[in-house]
């Protein structure tokens, strides 16, 4: 356990998904801290972090210099270590990207580039070595990534939760923040479960993130707008076509990675996701719409910025949402003995994708500080892989906040 004169010893952590968990838990490991996490579900995990392709990302995509960078690398290895240590299955399988044509080769190039910067072990394979590590796909070329795993991220974070009450801490769940008052020595959490109290909040809301800094009267300058992601499941006959991981090479443009078919550590494999813009913060289908987020949305010019820049992907996109045969399409580009009839449809997920006023989704993790909290603003991929990593980089700018507060 660390010593810090200046640390914070009585911390109220907003969302149990895995970034909150991970925060609260390294506030308890580096400085036995009395931290109390508060979820407004019945339980952690129901949203980002139990719904996603339970990757351990390998960090090939990031800018380099980038926190996502900085942070997925280090994460991946201490995810690693944490399930190990915790006997939680995980596997690291490698997976490869696909190029197709030509054009995607040389952006396949610049990819495998990138990630050597990073100091990710990956390299560019013919098409030959990519019929044997994956014989069902079909490409010019491909970049094969060893490093990269599976881990189902529902375990995780269902560890952490105990592992956080077996050490003194607290996991209140059906307690979503209704208001906060920020007070001279504390800040006050009121909710459906009672009042929270404790000398520096840390906002890890995800999808929410945006309107709990707000609770606090602070404007984030940014807008949550949340993409589905729509999943679909192999049948057994198909599992044999998808013997790891299999992408596509992702368009450099946006902050998705492409449909792509991923075998599952707990078995079968699935595919997806798409990326379509949600008509409610957990909008997990068509059918669930919030009318004052849709209006809200549309009454943004940064919106309107985006959708002008992304119309030819936004419609592509939103085609496929409709059409199995053309999400079938997709797949078929990277592995074509897919069939229709082998696609089942399983649950969505909903990306939670900060938009700048300027219209640029931003790409990026950002914390940031205010008085008495720290808001984890933006948090997309690989936000699990790296979340141990980012909890240390929360920790630390959670000392450092109370310091200059001292």
């Amino acid at each position: 356990m660390e010593d810090s004169v200046n640390a914070p010893k009585d911390v109220v952590v907003i969302g149990a998904g895995i970034v909150g968990l991970a925060t609260a838990y390294r506030l308890i490991e580096r400085y036995g801290s009395r931290v109390t996490v508060l979820e407004k579900e019945p339980g952690p995990a129901r949203h980002q972090s139990g719904r996603n392709s339970g990757v351990l990302h390998s960090g090939i995509y990031y800018k380099p210099g980038s926190l996502k960078s900085q942070l997925c690398r280090a994460g991946k290895a201490e995810m690693e270590a944490f399930c190990k240590r915790e006997n939680i299955k995980y596997e690291i399988c490698g997976k490869v990207i696909v190029a197709t044509d030509e054009p995607e080769r040389m952006r396949l190039e610049r990819l495998v580039e990138r990630g050597q910067a990073n100091g990710v072990a990956c390299e560019l394979i013919d098409a030959k070595r990519l019929h044997e590590l994956e014989p069902a796909v079909t490409g010019v070329a491909g970049a094969h990534v060893p490093g990269t795993g599976i881990v189902d991220y529902v375990q995780v974070c269902k560890r952490l939760s105990a592992i956080i009450e077996d050490r003194g801490g607290r996991v209140v769940c059906n307690a979503e923040a209704q208001r906060i008052q920020i007070k001279r020595n504390s800040v006050a959490i009121h909710t459906p479960a009672g009042v929270f109290e404790g000398e520096m909040l840390i906002n890890c809301a995800g999808l929410y993130a945006d309107a709990v800094t707000r609770l606090c009267g602070i404007d984030p300058g940014i807008r949550m707008i949340p993409f589905r992601g729509e999943y679909f499941a192999l049948t057994p006959d198909a599992h044999h076509l998808c013997r790891n991981l299999i992408y596509p090479v992702p368009d450099p443009t946006l902050p998705f990675l492409g449909v792509h078919l991923t075998r599952m550590v707990a078995g079968g494999v699935e595919c997806g996701p798409n990326a379509v813009p949600a008509l409610a913060r957990e909008g997990y289908s068509w059918g669930k719409v919030d009318p004052k987020h849709v209006s809200s949305t549309l009454l943004d010019r940064a919106f309107w910025k985006m959708s002008r820049k992304y119309l030819k992907t936004g419609m592509s996109e939103t085609f496929r949402s409709f059409s199995r045969h053309a999400f079938l399409h997709s797949l078929q580009r990277l592995v074509p003995d897919v069939k229709l009839d082998q696609l089942v449809k399983a649950p969505a997920g909903v990306r939670a994708q900060v938009l700048t006023k300027n219209g640029s989704l931003l790409d990026d993790f950002a914390i940031a500080r205010s008085e008495r909290a720290i808001h984890v603003c933006n948090a997309p991929s690989p936000a699990a892989t790296a979340s141990l990593a980012i909890a240390d980089y929360i920790v630390d700018q959670a000392v450092a906040a109370a310091e200059s507060a001292a």
